[in-house]
């Protein structure tokens, strides 16, 4: 195997011109077809919201593609590799460049270094567009597509005790002193736990001493009457950090962010193990389209007319397949603690980066 990956210019260039085209044209083709499905289930929804139009429609398009496009990358490389594999084959260039003297390393190599610049894009697009599509996508979802209060951090479903009162509220945005409840509902209940009052208002902001309902309007249980009365200050023990370390949206949070969610957890004695594999996992997620070409790469080789290259294609996306079943079942044991969030994260991309390179060396080299 020669170490010079990289002998002809004009190739490398053609070779990567040719997948990085593929690439894009499966994942528009993937992202169009998933999305018009999506759409068709969830738009009764939103045009059931007093005030939804069209634009609505569009916003959930905008707020849902990103995504698509996150989770369907590394399918698109994988299918992408083996559409271009196979064609290379299949039109005699890859004997071609093996008579003029290049390994099967060699021609991969271009492949694989598209296929690692489409990873650090991927991870940069997840970082900067998915999290926060995501984090507004799920808040909007949780108010059944309705309004959404602003705010560029915002939570869902709070549910928080102090003693025999509980704390709910739809939404909460915004961090530390300046975050904001919505849709806030305050239950009193008796040394036995029964409700004795029910205090509900729209919107709830910190004071430094506690909760201050705007506007609220209290149910009494034993009198069955409801009154208005004055802005009223609750919850002084549930503070903006307990509120922010009650939920955390993995999905919803950079790889910054996460960190310091994870590191509040730690400091309140909260179990971490999840959230751990979760950000490791925003590594080696993106990375995984790095390995595509590896693992498609029998899709290359072989004679076109022997009649194996279709039992090649369909044996490289098995592989690639294989590879995200895997992975997802690795996190999953890791969630419960059955793998350590370092090795639930990254034990499947090194053992199927192990098993591409086994197959290319015992097959072509």
């Amino acid at each position: 195997m020669r170490l010079d990956f990289f002998p002809s210019k004009r190739l490398t260039i053609y070779l990567a011109k040719t997948f990085v085209v593929r690439i894009f044209a499966v994942l528009a083709m993937l992202v169009l077809v998933l999305q018009i499905l999506d759409l068709l289930g969830t738009s009764g929804d939103i045009l059931a919201a007093e005030g939804n139009g069209e634009g609505a429609l569009w916003t959930y398009v905008s707020l849902r593609a990103p995504q698509l496009v996150a989770r369907f990358l590394p399918y698109s490389v994988l299918l992408a590799t083996i559409l271009t594999l196979a064609t290379l084959n299949q039109n005699s260039e890859v004997i071609a460049m093996k008579a003029a003297g290049l390994s099967a390393h060699q021609i991969l190599a271009p492949l694989v270094l598209t296929a690692a610049f489409v990873s650090v894009l991927s991870f940069g697009f997840n970082e900067r567009i998915v999290t926060r599509a995501t984090a507004t996508l799920s808040a909007w979802e949780k108010a059944d597509y309705g309004p959404v209060p602003p705010g560029s951090d915002i939570r869902t479903d709070i549910y928080m005790a102090e003693g025999d009162a509980i704390l709910a509220a739809r939404t909460a945005a915004g961090n530390g002193d300046a975050m904001t409840l919505g849709g806030v509902t305050w239950y009193r209940r008796d040394p036995n736990l029964m409700l004795t009052e029910q205090w509900r208002a729209d919107s709830a902001t910190w004071t430094g001493e506690g909760w201050l309902l705007k506007e609220p309007t209290r149910f009494a249980v034993d009198i069955a009457t409801v009154d208005f009365p004055p802005d009223t200050v609750v919850g002084q023990g549930i503070t903006p950090r307990e509120i922010s370390i009650s939920s955390v949206n993995a999905d919803g949070q950079d790889i910054f962010k996460l960190r310091e969610s994870i590191q509040d957890l730690e400091a309140a004695g909260r179990r971490t193990e999840e959230l751990k594999g979760r950000w490791w996992h925003k590594i080696s997620g993106p990375l995984s389209a790095a390995l595509m070409p590896l693992l498609g790469a029998v899709a290359a080789f072989g004679l076109a007319r022997s009649g194996q290259l279709f039992v090649r294609a369909v044996i490289g996306m098995a592989l690639g397949f294989a590879y995200f079943v895997v992975d997802n079942a690795a996190l999953a044991i890791g969630n419960f603690g059955g793998y350590p969030p370092f090795l639930a994260a990254w034990a499947p991309f090194f053992l199927f980066a192990l098993i591409g390179e086994l197959v290319l060396l015992r097959t072509e080299e």
